[in-house]
């Protein structure tokens, strides 16, 4: 795969995460991962089409998932992951993977990307028949997210 079609999906989650929570989470190694993986309790996919066709999944555990949610609402305490919480991470997702259509497209590389689907549950295991490549980042305080790109170009 392309490392100019990963290179922004870091690029903008982390631009998007230091806007969000005002900390820019730190990218660990990355990875390729055999399809079936599992992903964390919280995964929000959303679909690629046009030059590059695919989907990426953002992962993260729920607990993750509310203090990032409570962030987002303004501080706002997010004991349980309701409607309103499980909304700002699938607008997360949204602005994450929209960002990167955008430099992707400042690239010559023109995507349409599809609405989020929010999956929660626990065992979650994907099946790809393309490369997936795993974006890690952490976001400090034991906390992290997984960006899992995969794409056929």
């Amino acid at each position: 795969m392309n490392v100019e079609y990963i290179n922004p999906f870091i690029e903008a989650s982390q631009q998007v995460f230091q806007m969000v929570t005002g900390v820019k989470p730190s990218l660990k190694k990355v990875y390729i991962k055999n399809s079936p993986y599992p992903s964390d309790s919280v995964a929000v996919i959303v679909g690629l089409t046009g030059k590059i066709r695919g989907q990426v999944i953002i992962s993260l555990s729920v607990d993750t998932a509310k203090t990032i949610a409570s962030t987002m609402m303004g501080g706002m305490p997010v004991e349980v992951f309701d409607d309103m919480a499980k909304s700002a991470i699938s607008e997360l997702g949204n602005m994450i993977i929209g960002n990167s259509a955008t430099i992707l497209s400042t690239r010559g590389i023109n995507v349409e990307i599809t609405p989020p689907t929010l999956l929660i549950g626990d065992n979650i295991y994907v099946s790809q028949q393309m490369n997936t490549i795993c974006v890690p980042l952490d976001l400090g305080e034991s906390r992290s997210i997984s960006i899992d790109v995969s794409i056929e170009t």
